[in-house]
């Protein structure tokens, strides 16, 4: 999961790598219930899941330690509120209950949703395992 779960700068939502393509070109798979494939350009901004972190007021957290700590907050399901319509308030108060010392001056509320968004596209998709063992896919 760790790997192969994608964010791409510019599109919405996000992506499972499905293969390698012709020319540094990835084939992706969108994640929501459309299940759309298309192609990854190298000119693209793709980064993994695994290379996100989150600020906090002492070092950073990687995302998939909040990811796995959000799936205990909410109990492994989707969160009871829908992230592109909550208030400042109301996300600032959730994140801080799945990571209680966010970097409040450096974490945008646009930060919180697009957290919460993922969080509940990933729960819905069924990848609930945010801490794989990552020496089998290395192998």
């Amino acid at each position: 999961m760790q790997q192969t779960i994608l964010a791409i700068a510019g599109k919405p939502g996000l992506y499972r790598m499905v293969s390698r393509g012709a020319n540094q070109t990835l084939i992706v798979e969108s994640l929501d219930a459309q299940k759309r494939r298309m192609p990854a350009f190298a000119s693209d901004r793709i980064t993994s899941l695994s290379d996100v972190a989150m600020y906090t007021d002492g070092d950073d957290v990687p995302l998939l330690d909040v990811l796995d700590s959000a799936k205990t907050a909410f109990d492994g399901k989707p969160t009871d509120f829908n992230p592109k319509r909550a208030g400042g308030d109301e996300l600032r108060q959730a994140f801080a209950r799945v990571l209680p010392t966010f970097a409040r001056d450096r974490v945008h509320v646009s930060d919180i949703q697009k957290f919460f968004a993922w969080y509940n596209l990933l729960v819905e998709a069924g990848i609930t395992d945010f801490k794989e063992d990552t020496q089998d896919e290395q192998l």
